[in-house]
């Protein structure tokens, strides 16, 4: 029995393109089936925009899947663990040089069967309660005394707490290439100067001025903002999101460090500005700096003038690199024949790290769905569905950061105003009113975030939960305030038991320890 040749072509390198051509390598066993080819067409003369260094804790799955060591991950990488993000100066301008902030950890909140502690933490006094995620999780405090969630014993990609990574994007496009390469992938350089269309509107062929016509049956556009095939050749247009996330420029740069001297982070830090905020990243023997900001509210120059500030001496002098961006995604991500992957099919701003997240989500749906035979097409509309919930779920959670704020600069009350707030977050703000968020508020295909994630935001931003009327509901108090306690003296085990962040980098990647 003859089997039907089957060709994808990806279009574009980058994180986006390497991890598409490297996943479905492996998902699709490519080195067993001669009938399957998957080639990566990159651009000598096009870089990577790697918009954001931080990711999600998904991507250790990810790449225990593909087969890549962790170990070597982190080395080639120079990629460093991330347990979360610190929040600072979110919920209100600071006053007198004195800032707050608070802490989104991976880790869920401790949860005892048969007990919920967080209506109990909510029925506690403001006033002398411990924040929400110290009092229930260790991570936050772990984060913060700058331990590692893993010992260099344990297995990699598993560890007590939950964590990702930040890393150097394009020291990841880098391994990303060569280990889609040992695992079949086809690479060529060229530049795609046209798409031609068939008598259908799918994509027929693409042409380049190296390597002349090239054809496939699968076209997968990792050509980020440019977006060659799926916007430009097929026409899908991008759904904008400005009018609720109004952040639409980033200033970035990167400094470096002096790895026996640096204090290594192993979290996000996320600090609000006054039309924005700054992301402060550590990798091993770097710092990556952004300015994220609304061009409505910001200047270029004065956010040129913030950056700096945050970064510190030696900032004077480093090249900011000006990343315009255009929040919001194609509604069609697959059309005929092609398929969007990365910046191309959407991107709505750097923070939470859900970019990646989104190549993730895309090729894991690709490498299930695309058929053995027949029209490449059939596919679409499923994939499309729930990649397009994907998105507006991300766009609640991400407005929920804003929309909390008690800031009170032009672009942080423009963001409180109703009209910007999506009816679906809105209806979950009022009954979170009188309820904390639950897992039946979200549906598992469709969700970057769980419910855990929306409680670390709302209570580390001030939000109030009115369980009042319940209190004599609530009858486990002792109970309660035990496992409190317990949780506490946890975290006091983990900071002896766990190595610090730094001593654990220079172990993995085979550094002297000091």
């Amino acid at each position: 029995m003859s089997t039907t040749q089957r060709r994808i072509l990806i279009v574009g390198g980058g994180t986006a393109g390497w991890l598409t051509a490297a996943y479905l390598a492996k998902a699709l066993r490519l080195g067993e089936r001669s009938h399957l080819e998957v080639t990566v067409l990159e651009s000598p003369d096009i870089g990577v925009i790697g918009v954001g260094e931080g990711t999600f804790p998904t991507i250790r799955t990810t790449l225990q899947f593909l087969g890549i060591d962790e170990a070597r991950f982190i080395r080639e990488t120079a990629a460093t663990l991330k347990q979360g993000i610190r929040f600072v100066d979110w919920a209100r301008t600071p006053v007198g040089g004195e800032s707050r902030h608070f802490f989104h950890p991976f880790e869920a909140p401790f949860y005892a069967e048969g007990l919920n502690l967080v209506p109990y933490w909510l029925l506690q006094d403001e006033a002398t309660r411990l924040p929400f995620a110290q009092a229930l999780t260790i991570q936050q405090r772990v984060a913060e005394a700058q331990r590692a969630p893993r010992r260099a014993h344990e297995a990699p990609y598993t560890a007590p707490l939950n964590y990702a990574y930040h890393f150097d994007a394009l020291k990841l496009a880098r391994l990303l290439a060569e280990h889609a390469r040992q695992l079949g992938v086809r690479h060529l350089q060229g530049t795609v100067t046209q798409a031609g269309l068939d008598a259908t509107g799918a994509i027929a062929h693409v042409d380049t001025p190296e390597l002349g016509r090239l054809q496939a049956d699968l076209y997968i556009d990792c050509t980020g903002f440019r977006a060659e095939l799926i916007g430009r050749a097929l026409g899908a247009q991008l759904k904008s999101a400005r009018g609720i996330l109004f952040a639409d420029r980033a200033l970035a740069c990167k400094l470096p460090v002096n790895a026996d001297d640096a204090v290594m982070e192993s979290c996000t830090i996320a600090t609000a500005h006054e039309a924005g905020w700054i992301w402060d990243i550590g990798l091993n023997g770097a710092r990556g700096l952004g300015c994220v900001y609304s061009s409505d509210h910001l200047g270029d120059d004065r956010a040129a003038e913030i950056l700096r500030r945050h970064a510190g001496a030696g900032a004077g002098e480093v090249a900011l690199r000006s990343i315009p961006f255009a929040p919001g995604y194609r509604e069609r991500q697959w059309v005929k024949n092609c398929v969007a992957v990365g910046l191309s099919a959407g991107f709505l701003e750097p923070l939470e790290s859900t970019g990646l997240v989104l190549i993730e989500a895309a090729v894991g749906m690709i490498a299930e769905m695309v058929p053995h035979s027949g029209p490449m097409e059939a596919p679409a509309r499923r994939f499309n569905e729930l990649m397009t919930a994907r998105f507006e779920n991300i766009i609640n959670f991400l407005k929920l950061h804003y929309c909390l704020s008690g800031r009170r600069e032009p672009f942080w009350r423009d963001n409180a105003a109703p009209a910007t707030i999506p009816e679906r977050l809105a209806e979950l703000l009022e009954q979170w009113r009188l309820r904390p968020p639950g897992r039946f508020d979200f549906g598992l295909d469709t969700e970057t975030f769980a419910f855990f994630n929306y409680q670390y935001i709302l209570y580390g931003m001030g939000f109030s939960t009115d369980l009042g009327a319940g209190r004599a509901d609530f009858t486990q108090v002792e109970e309660a305030n035990r496992l409190f306690a317990k949780i506490q003296r946890f975290t006091e085990r983990a900071l002896v038991d766990l190595p610090s962040h730094s001593a654990l980098i220079r172990q993995l990647t085979g550094a002297p320890l000091r």
